[in-house]
């Protein structure tokens, strides 16, 4: 079988690809779990200071693919914490947040029901404006399960959340942006994003690591962990040799360089 999820890396950068562009990404049991393998693979790889996400073909992913779950469902157990707090379905779009370097998805076409979920995940989403999207489970008769909404509280309003979920209507990625869910536009998705990502990968990656601790920290946690947790991270990374990396290479106007 094809590989589901590619990965390449290049400079500090992954290059993690859906890959089953004849059905425009959509999920079955073999697309979660090429997902979830592709999530534990990265979290491994010090070498890579961030990653970019994004669809092969014509969409980012088109959400489950109900043929393949009419056939023989998921063969997810839904009950069964299997990734941390996550269960295996859940994963495929936590997994990115749980990630230790950032996530940034280049999104087009599609990013429907799960795959849009699985976009929410990421840390910064660049999407196409005439992309499609929807929050599509209660068309089906059921609610979003694939961590949406744990995910979905930091992004948008309250009422706009339950606007869209409600009604499983489409919006565009133009809406997306003022919704909250998308962060820019860009008619090249791709390019924008590893614009950013060379960006980031250029930065002290214990720094951005840490700067990703912290603002997952920010989502659930209260004013006093939230600041316990800024002053442990900072003390980890003053006159670390990252750090002290960071300030030579500023002073002496050079790129830095950097100790994954």
């Amino acid at each position: 079988m094809e590989e589901r999820v590619t990965i390449t890396v290049d400079n500090g950068i992954a290059d993690v690809r859906l890959n089953r562009p004849d059905k425009m990404n959509a999920l079955d049991p073999a697309m979660f779990a090429g997902i979830n393998a592709a999530i534990e693979r990265l979290a491994g790889m010090k070498e890579v200071r961030v990653a970019v996400l994004s669809g092969e073909g014509r969409a980012f992913c088109a959400g489950l693919d109900m043929g393949s779950m009419a056939a023989g469902g998921s063969g997810n157990d839904l009950g069964k914490r299997s990734h941390g707090v996550a269960n295996t379905a859940q994963n495929v779009a936590w997994g990115w947040r749980t990630l230790p370097m950032p996530v940034i998805a280049a999104v087009h076409g599609v990013a429907l029901g799960g795959g849009f979920q699985i976009m929410s995940g990421a840390c910064v989403r660049i999407a196409r404006p005439d992309t499609r999207m929807s929050i599509r489970e209660t068309y089906w008769g059921l609610v979003p399960d694939m961590a949406g909404l744990a995910l979905w509280r930091t992004l948008a309003r309250d009422d706009v959340l339950r606007d869209l979920t409600y009604s499983a209507r489409e919006f565009t990625g133009e809406q997306a942006e003022r919704y909250g869910f998308v962060t820019r536009l860009a008619d090249d998705p791709r390019a924008a994003a590893f614009e950013l990502a060379r960006e980031i990968a250029g930065r002290n990656p214990d720094a951005v690591k840490a700067s990703k601790r912290l603002i997952n920290l920010m989502a659930g946690g209260d004013t006093a962990t939230v600041l316990q947790g800024e002053s442990d991270e900072q003390v980890k990374l003053m006159r670390s040799p990252n750090q002290v990396e960071a300030v030579k290479a500023h002073m002496e106007k050079r790129a830095p360089v950097f100790v994954d």
